[in-house]
């Protein structure tokens, strides 16, 4: 393992060119990973027996997002009960506190936020994802001097600590901004193309996103890089969510069938909906949709009509040896249908937090802004293998570096997946990118040669 030197220069976190897929950071069942194995050493077999550290979490525990929500519940109870288990941080168990977001927004979130750190003083705020700007929170985060980790996948975070990074010290997101769906997306569809396991009946697209900020985000930046790879939009639809009624919209749709259609809008049961009401009477259009699918309702609702969706998502758990113990455990401790995919967030961003809060010599309490910066200077610096692949923050904007989008080392950026549904009664195919890939691209079903 990597050591520092000097003041920013990396931690290697279980993570190397060789390693970083198989043995090494994780062997089996009851081995540790790199992270766990450098918090335990860090501790110095200390044990867990200390005044308890408070960290908080905000997150959409009932409404329409609750499915998730509740899984960010658990990684974060997961990770505390491991991080206490290695001797917390230098002897001091983590308390986890919870605050429902509800139908989330702005003023929710800051609500709930400002709730855990008034009531319970919490050393960390270590959320999934809210619905909102994606820059509230950083607000009330930088008037506390606590650290904050979350899954917003915005560019408006990057675009925030970008602004005033001294400011903004503390607020850290743990994966790449919602833009690089966009050109990932398009760079996918060309390698099929290239390498000719697929050809384009047309250069037609259709893109259809919601009016939230994360969907324009990635429809904007599909639309406005389509005509580097030889697409026009034939349509650009904005539809009001939640939506079960397709009909208009697939009206316009097959009066012009384009070769691809993009959904940027995420909601599983809507875009459920779309299939059902696609399939009966298809174009040969490949069908691309965006994290929606990655959850169990989507394949509920839609059984064999969503077998050939294109999906993607840049937080994930790779089917690697590390990923697969993740699930194992995860599901064995809340239920075979447990969504380990949304709990790997705030389970990784507790590890990463927890182990650069040891080596930094403890976290810091609110208005301790002295000692998370020291906190934070370490997360910065770290190359932090987890359960959802590599964290690597970039400079100045604190959010994590895309692979192969922003970098062509698998070893130095967050994988961003391409998968496929292929059969829904069996596992998503894990088609790109190389090396995390498990399976091959296939035509879907309404796509007759």
């Amino acid at each position: 393992m990597a050591k520092t030197s000097k003041p920013g220069a990396p931690i290697v976190v279980g993570a190397t060119r060789r390693n970083f897929l198989i043995k090494g950071s994780l062997v089996g069942a009851g081995a540790l990973t790199g992270s766990a194995a450098l918090l335990q050493t860090v501790n110095n077999e200390a044990k867990a027996a200390g005044e308890p550290i408070p960290v908080g979490q905000a997150a959409p525990l009932t409404d329409f997002a609750a499915a998730d929500g509740i899984e960010f519940k658990n990684g974060l109870t997961l990770a505390c009960e491991e991080i206490n288990a290695l001797g917390g941080i230098l002897g001091r168990p983590l308390e986890p506190h919870f605050e429902d977001t509800k139908q989330m927004g702005d003023a929710t979130n800051v609500q709930a936020v400002q709730r855990l750190i008034d009531r319970y003083s919490v050393h960390a705020i270590l959320n999934g994802y809210n619905v909102g700007s994606g820059t509230a929170i950083q607000e009330v985060i930088a008037d506390s001097g606590i650290i904050y980790v979350h899954y917003d996948t915005t560019i408006g975070h990057n675009n925030l600590i970008k602004s005033d990074p001294k400011k903004y010290f503390g607020s850290f997101q743990g994966d790449p901004a919602e833009y690089w769906y966009g050109p990932g997306f398009l760079k996918f569809i060309r390698s099929i193309e290239d390498s000719g396991q697929y050809k384009r009946a047309n250069n037609k697209m259709v893109v259809i996103t919601s009016a939230g900020v994360y969907s324009v985000n990635i429809a904007n930046a599909i639309k406005e890089k389509g005509a580097d790879y030889g697409w026009q939009n034939s349509l650009f639809e904005t539809v009001n969510v939640p939506i079960s009624e397709w009909g208009p919209t697939l009206a316009k749709i097959r009066q012009d069938p384009p070769a691809v259609i993009a959904i940027t809008h995420f909601y599983p049961q809507d875009l459920a909906q779309f299939m059902l009401q696609f399939v009966p009477d298809p174009t040969p259009s490949l069908i691309y949709m965006q994290y929606g699918p990655s959850l169990p309702a989507f394949r509920d609702i839609g059984k064999e009509k969503v077998d050939g969706v294109l999906y993607s998502t840049v937080i994930g758990v790779p089917q690697d040896d590390i990923g697969n113990a993740f699930e194992k455990k995860y599901k064995e401790k809340f239920g075979a249908n447990a969504g380990h995919l949304s709990g790997c967030q705030s389970y990784d961003g507790a590890h990463l937090w927890a182990t650069a809060a040891a080596i930094a010599g403890g976290s810091g309490e609110p208005g301790n802004e002295e000692q998370n910066r020291k906190v934070a200077d370490r997360m910065r610096s770290m190359i932090y293998r987890g359960v959802c692949g590599v964290t690597r923050f970039i400079p100045d904007e604190q959010a994590a570096y895309a692979y192969p989008d922003q970098t062509k080392d698998p070893s130095l950026g967050m994988p961003h997946f391409i998968l496929q549904i292929q059969d829904h009664t069996k596992p998503t195919a894990l088609i790109a990118p190389s090396p995390y890939d498990t399976a091959a691209f296939k035509m879907p079903p309404w796509i007759k040669a």
